[in-house]
């Protein structure tokens, strides 16, 4: 498949830029992928299009406040994106302006009030924009240290330093088509709203974005109809907005991302599943988990990566039904709902969006996919 056809044309004042007054008051574009037809509607109406027993899943990763500033000692100004700590104190991140940056500088973390928090220096830089820092010990930015070297630092010293740092310096990771300066006030909005009411677990980058339009009201109306709700963790990395810059869609490497399903959760999906009911993917992220996991319409416990590249022409295993927001062309996300929808069916209802006026990408309006 040629990645062209994964591509469109969006007008760019459909980006929404900030979310919507309410969360579930965006609106919802029901898509059936039999007929092809669409039906314009609201999220708080989803309820409507579901059926007692249906079993929503959603991904309960917590976003970090992964986007920092900083300066280099010459008074260059430098954005950065944390990726993950290697080790207690060294930290993997992207940063904008990386080719000024060589091994050996220092540079000042900034806190959300613009001044001078904690230290680092560049270990190394690794690819395109990736560095390797090493956050010094400083007063106001207290890393743990062990007094004894030879001991391994606990669980508590690794995630206590990066919480620390990250809620003093973070702001949102918005992606880059959402724009932002370092304004605190409209940092806090979007602390509160890129983030789902039921984030639990702490590790992504970006956020899964189906799940915003959910409010705790919704779900205990939802599950008072008689909706059941099952959760999975995927921690969303910084690879799920690039763009797939191969020719061909199968040549395209895709990124790996870290996974876990539990027990209790993987219980509530077979039980729904076994009684017929219909299993209802919240999002692109929890799609990949349950096709990474699932057996013959059985999904089984796990914890790992997941590579799966679901692109047209892939066959469903366990999902029945697809809530998604609008993608960016020529993605690995717009490829896996074209899969599970149909190339045409896709196009046409974009097109029809796009007519609508609907809002896309991460603050965007939603689809339902049944």
């Amino acid at each position: 498949m040629k990645t062209e056809e994964l591509n469109y044309y969006l007008p760019p004042e459909l980006i929404a830029q900030q979310p919507a007054d309410i969360r579930s008051s965006s609106r919802l574009l029901v898509l059936n992928r039999l007929s092809g037809n669409a039906l314009d509607s609201r999220f708080t109406a989803i309820g409507d299009f579901l059926s007692p027993g249906d079993c929503l899943v959603l991904n309960d990763t917590k976003v970090l406040p992964a986007r920092f500033f900083a300066r280099r000692s010459t008074g260059g100004k430098l954005e950065g994106l944390f990726l993950a700590e290697s080790e207690p104190g060294t930290w993997q991140v992207l940063l904008k302006g990386a080719r000024k940056v060589k091994p050996g500088d220092e540079l000042h973390l900034k806190d959300k009030a613009k001044k001078d928090f904690c230290r680092a220096v560049v270990l190394e830089k690794k690819g395109e924009g990736g560095c390797l820092l090493k956050i010094e010990k400083t007063p106001l930015c207290n890393i743990s240290q062990n007094a004894n070297p030879t001991d391994a630092p606990t669980a508590s010293d690794k995630t206590g330093s990066v919480d620390t740092i990250l809620d003093k310096i973070g702001f949102p990771p918005l992606p880059p088509y959402i724009k932002r300066d370092d304004d605190p006030a409209v940092a806090a909005i979007d602390k509160l709203r890129y983030q789902t009411v039921y984030a639990r677990h702490t590790g992504a980058v970006a956020a899964p974005t189906a799940g915003l339009h959910f409010t705790k009201q919704l779900i205990e109306q939802l599950k008072h109809a008689g909706i059941r709700f099952a959760y999975i963790t995927l921690h969303v990395g910084t690879g799920t907005f690039k763009p797939i810059t191969a020719e061909n869609l199968e040549d395209h490497q895709i990124h790996q991302e870290r996974f876990s399903i539990d027990e209790e959760n993987a219980r509530i999906i077979n039980t729904a599943k076994n009684k017929g009911s219909r299993i209802i993917a919240v999002g692109t992220t929890s799609t990949r988990v349950l096709e990474t996991v699932a057996t013959d319409s059985r999904i089984e416990a796990a914890t790992g990566q997941t590579s799966l590249f679901i692109k047209p022409g892939y066959k469903f295993k366990i999902i029945d039904a697809l809530i998604t927001n609008f993608h960016l062309p020529k993605t690995t996300l717009l490829a896996l709902v074209a899969a599970f929808a149909g190339m045409e069916n896709i196009l046409a209802a974009y097109k029809h969006a796009i007519e609508q006026r609907y809002r896309f990408y991460s603050y965007g309006d939603a689809m339902l996919i049944v």
